[in-house]
């Protein structure tokens, strides 16, 4: 399975904000570190501080920074968030789908799928976090 852009946007949110603690952070200085658009990110972002990921500080001096504890985080119900995941296919609209066996079997793929992400946090993501921050400054 591939994921989207979007998905991949918010894992790199959420590694660089949880390497930086509870810094608060520019959008234009993730991207940077990245190098990725300034654009795309905004919108990530701004998903992910309604949603409660990111916590989002209005003002002159303000930024984001990680909405709650990086071992609170689980992988698994970002991807949901980002993904939509249901199933890795829509079979409701094949006009097959109660005759087949396929709707079962995509069902148990994503639930396969999605069972190694609930294993993890962020904080999993960033035990290394001289080493991410390191990474990062250098790109």
């Amino acid at each position: 399975m591939k994921l989207t852009r979007y998905t991949d946007y918010a894992i790199r949110v959420m590694i660089y904000l949880g390497s930086h603690d509870a810094k608060i952070c520019s959008i234009k200085e993730i991207a940077d570190a990245y190098d990725i658009s300034q654009n795309h990110l905004m919108k990530v972002v701004q998903d992910l501080a309604k949603s409660g990921f990111v916590e989002s500080i209005r003002g002159r001096n303000g930024g984001i920074r990680l909405g709650q504890p990086p071992s609170s985080i689980n992988l698994g119900h970002l991807l949901r968030h980002t993904e939509g995941l249901d199933d890795i296919l829509e079979c409701s609209v094949c006009p097959i789908n109660t005759g087949c066996g396929m709707p079962s079997i995509l069902h148990e793929a994503t639930a396969a799928f999605l069972e190694v992400f609930d294993r993890y946090s962020v904080a999993d993501m960033i035990a290394r976090k001289e080493v991410l921050r390191a990474l990062l400054a250098a790109a």
